[in-house]
């Protein structure tokens, strides 16, 4: 049972008619806010109607110890060391040119698209926008010839998951929304800003808020080298994504490039050693019946 949705009235009869009731979960959203700690696990006892004696358990998504995990097959990593950039990105028509940035863009109708191509107009930069709401952002602000200055842009055709993941693994930056698509660009380990959907009162500045605190992002990142220092590039890129999100307090200055994609890969390592959302729930599951 995904999200709450109720099962139909004759599948949960049947299993609380059945000689061993299979284990009912109820697969929650996504989050990183701290209710998922203390909520992943609960049992729910079912007290009345077709499922009354049957219990319920919550299993929650999460990016910390105690949750239930992300999406991850095994073979991830190795199949993103494979790709060829150099290769896949002309496959699709979008060959960047020598020095350009390329810059990947997924976003909800809100986004502001104009405000971000002048940030990204300070270098020289190929912006491609998936279809649908940032391909027809991405028009309305540069027009029909995609251009302005050194930024250009391509308006990419419909992807199916697979080549969704090659495009963030060859993008330099990615700009993604909602659930999927941040666990995708997490994995990928390219530098990213995650934009919620919108709710009214500012309701969504939570999550943001506290994905940013678990990926450790409003935390001192040491990174040896950088060009600035790690509570600048931290603080950098908390308010990039406050900016992207609609929250007081952001602007649209892009953290120093080396430090964001150091932290970028130090966020997916310490995600990388706990199981897999299928891992998980597998044993949650076996642990229960």
């Amino acid at each position: 049972e995904a999200f709450g949705c109720a099962l139909p009235e004759a599948v949960v009869r049947a299993m609380a008619q059945a000689e061993r009731p299979p284990v009912w979960v109820n697969l929650e959203y996504l989050s990183a806010e701290r209710y998922v700690q203390a909520s992943h696990g609960l049992c729910s006892p079912v007290l009345a109607g077709p499922g009354k004696g049957l219990r319920k358990w919550f299993y929650f998504p999460g990016f910390a110890a105690g949750t239930g995990g992300l999406l991850r097959e095994p073979d991830l990593l190795a199949r993103q060391a494979g790709l060829d950039r150099t290769a896949w990105l002309p496959s699709l028509g979008c060959a960047p040119l020598t020095g350009e940035r390329v810059v990947s863009l997924f976003c909800y109708g809100s986004a502001n698209v104009p405000a971000l191509i002048d940030q990204l107009a300070t270098q020289p930069t190929l912006l491609l926008a998936t279809a649908g709401h940032a391909s027809e952002l991405v028009l309305a602000a540069l027009g029909p010839e995609l251009a302005r200055g050194p930024i250009r842009a391509m308006r990419l055709p419909w992807l199916s998951q697979t080549d969704y993941d090659h495009l963030l693994w060859c993008a330099d930056i990615n700009f993604v929304r909602g659930e999927d698509s941040l666990v995708r660009a997490l994995w990928a380990g390219k530098p990213w800003v995650w934009q919620a959907y919108v709710q009214d009162g500012g309701a969504h500045a939570a999550k943001v808020e506290a994905l940013l605190e678990v990926l450790g992002v409003l935390e001192v990142l040491g990174v040896p080298g950088a060009a600035e220092s790690p509570t600048e590039t931290c603080d950098d890129l908390a308010k990039l994504w406050r900016w992207w999100n609609q929250i007081p307090g952001g602007s649209a200055v892009l953290p120093n490039a080396d430090a964001w994609s150091q932290a970028a890969l130090r966020g997916r390592e310490r995600l990388m050693q706990y199981d897999d959302l299928a891992q998980g729930l597998l044993q949650f599951c076996a642990e229960r019946r």
